[in-house]
This record gives C-alpha cells, sequence and structure tokens, in this order.
C-alpha cells in the first residue's frame, strides 16, 4: 500500500495554495512597494518605466483647458477621498485659467529659478544666488523625481492627474489639482489636497506642495522659468 498522495489531490492542494497566497497578496499593502521598486529599479537603469513620461500623457496634458471642473471623487492610492475642502467653496471655484501658456519662451527675468533638494524635500526660489522664498516639498517615492535642469513648459491653474496601477493599489485620479508647473514630460510643481505629510517622500514623481504655497510659486514663475533638481 502506498502513502503518497495522489496527483490529482496534490495538483488541487497546490492551486488552493498558490489561490490563497494571491489573496493575501492582493490583500497586503505590499504590493504597492513593489511597484515602487519596479520603478525605481527602471530608473537606476536609464529606462522610465513611469506613465507620466510617455508623449501619450504629455498630449493628454496638452488637451486640458486649465479651468476648474465640476466632478464628484477623487481617488489616491485607490481610495477615494474628499477634496472640496480646498476647491468646492469661495472664490477659486470660479477663478478662471490664467496662465494656460505652451511653448519655450524665456523668462522675464533669466536671473529667476527654482532650486529642488530632493534630500531636503526642499523647494527653494532663487533670484540669481539669493533665496527669495523656500517650501516643504513631497517628492517621489512610488516613482522617482527626475534630477537635471528642466524648464517649465505650461503652467495650468488646474489639472486632472492620473496614473499608478489599480492592480497594486498606487493608482490615482485626481481631478482639479491646482497651481500646476509642468517642467519635464508629466512631471510637475503643484498644489496637493490629497495629503499633509509635506517633508516626506509621498508622490508618483511630480513636487507636491501645500496649495498656498504652489499658488506663490506659480504667480511667481514664468514658462520658460528653469528648474534645476538634485540629491
Amino acid at each position: 500500500m502506498s502513502f503518497l498522495p495522489r496527483k490529482g489531490f496534490s495538483h488541487l492542494v497546490i492551486l488552493i495554495l498558490v489561490a490563497i497566497l494571491g489573496t493575501v497578496f492582493f490583500l497586503s499593502p505590499i504590493k504597492k512597494y513593489l511597484y515602487m521598486a519596479y520603478q525605481n529599479a527602471g530608473m537606476a537603469v536609464g529606462i522610465n518605466l513611469n506613465n507620466i513620461a510617455t508623449a501619450s500623457y504629455v498630449n493628454f496634458i496638452k488637451s486640458q483647458s486649465g479651468q476648474y471642473e465640476n466632478a464628484s471623487t477623487a481617488i489616491w492610492l485607490n481610495q477615494k477621498i474628499a477634496y472640496n475642502n480646498f476647491l468646492a467653496e469661495g472664490p477659486e471655484r470660479s477663478r478662471r485659467a490664467d496662465a494656460n501658456v505652451l511653448g519655450n519662451q524665456s523668462p522675464a527675468d533669466p536671473n529667476k529659478w527654482i532650486d529642488i533638494n530632493l534630500s531636503e524635500q526642499r523647494l527653494y526660489m532663487k533670484q540669481g544666488a539669493s533665496t527669495v522664498a523656500s517650501f516643504l516639498v513631497s517628492t517621489g517615492k512610488w516613482a522617482p523625481t527626475p534630477t537635471g535642469t528642466f524648464a517649465i513648459w505650461t503652467k495650468l491653474r488646474y489639472t486632472t492627474m492620473a496614473g499608478g496601477n489599480q492592480a497594486l493599489g498606487t493608482y490615482y485620479n485626481l481631478p482639479n489639482v491646482p497651481y500646476v508647473m509642468y517642467f519635464y514630460q508629466g512631471y510637475g510643481m503643484h498644489g496637493a489636497y490629497w495629503h499633509n505629510n509635506f517633508g516626506q517622500r509621498m508622490s508618483h514623481g511630480c513636487v507636491n506642495m501645500r496649495p498656498e504655497e504652489a499658488g506663490i510659486v506659480f504667480n511667481w514663475a514664468d514658462v520658460g522659468t528653469r528648474v534645476v533638481v538634485h540629491d
């Protein structure tokens, strides 16, 4: 008499174990960190795997008007959040977009530039060697913020941002993101209403700011203003 399990029974046990492990994985927050590792590994070997780095996402940006849109939900890391605490009431709602300007024009003042220090998680408004103001920011956690020297290529008073991965729990779809200044592909500086953890890495590659502080930079900077991002 053999005590070895039948082949069909063994396959069933394996399938049950795979199903259990798969369920545990997709219910576990660890999946978000696998996404983060995947994004960072791509950048480390010179491949940008972030959806906001694609030409289609840039075209998505260009299709937007910069005006406030009526929307009932916002999603951050697969969770619905309230976003109307900053935008839904008061003069912000009726204010028209005032700077949806595409192009490569030079800023009015070539000595004006923006320094973003990833190690400090801080943005500096610079006039030559002098610092005009500085603010805490939140840069890339789920995908890295690119480093280098760039220039603001468009400004949008409001914009919709979407990306991440639903299966891995990193999906976001955020209407009416305020004071947006794109400086490289779909990477930009902007106000963030979905968290208040500035000074810590939180984003999918953009530079998050408190909305009121992003507004200060938005009104100060021009299309063409130099942006230097470094560790």
